[in-house]
């Protein structure tokens, strides 16, 4: 069974700095039937403006990812970690027992789109981890990538939550099929539109997928997204 969630219908919230989409409940958007789905807690589409982002703030028990869209983010916390995120990169941070950090966009002209992403943890009281890795989405069309897992095989990142995330960029009439490890599912669309199931999904869209044992996701017209295998 899959079911849409419409980008339009997403919590919203516009500070300025901050134009921000969520898929789930999250900071004064509450709804109580969209708390999440599975170990998938958050999935935030954020533009920053230039030259501002989030100051300092403390995070725990928490596996955290952001995948960027356009711009930079530079990131520093409290294991001291500093770096600047691209697209093609991937961030992930356990914040385990405790870890403060700040998320900035460094350029004084262009604005950053980003998605951020929550999973629960499947262990807690772990040691705080950073990490970000250049992965191949871009430049490896029309096929699955796998940027985090259970078992950091592949070259991914060892996520400690009950879920894995792949992510394509697929050509005009082109596709991708997935075979789920975990039995069910996320996508979320980061641009384009794609058809999936013998629905369309536009960009901003999100379909939770429920005991499913595969999924086609094809494109007419160019599409990128990021699938959530979740258990």
């Amino acid at each position: 069974m899959v079911t849409i969630r419409p980008a339009s219908e997403r919590g919203h919230a516009n500070h300025g700095w901050l134009d921000s989409n969520f898929s789930f409940s999250f900071a004064e958007y509450y709804d109580p039937d969209k708390m999440g789905f599975r170990a998938l807690r958050v999935i935030n589409e954020d533009r920053v403006a230039p030259a501002t982002g989030f100051g300092k703030h403390p995070h725990r028990d928490m596996e955290i990812l952001t995948y960027v869209l356009e711009g930079a983010v530079k990131h520093e916390d409290s294991t001291g970690s500093s770096e600047t995120l691209v697209p093609g990169e991937l961030q992930h941070m356990s914040a385990g027992t405790g870890v403060r950090h700040s998320e900035m966009n460094p350029s004084n002209d262009k604005a950053l789109h980003l998605l951020q992403i929550w999973l629960i943890p499947n262990q807690l009281g772990i040691a705080p981890k950073y990490e970000q890795k250049r992965f191949h989405v871009q430049e490896e069309p029309n096929k699955l990538h796998l940027l985090a897992s259970t078992d950091g095989r592949a070259g991914s990142f060892k996520i400690y939550s009950d879920a894995e995330l792949l992510a394509a960029r697929l050509d005009a009439g082109r596709s991708v099929s997935h075979t789920f490890k975990l039995g069910y599912g996320w996508l979320q669309v980061a641009r384009g539109d794609v058809e999936v199931a013998g629905k369309t999904l536009q960009e901003g869209d999100g379909l939770q997928i429920e005991e499913a044992s595969s999924l086609r996701i094809s494109s007419e017209a160019g599409a990128e997204f990021l699938l959530f295998d979740l258990a």
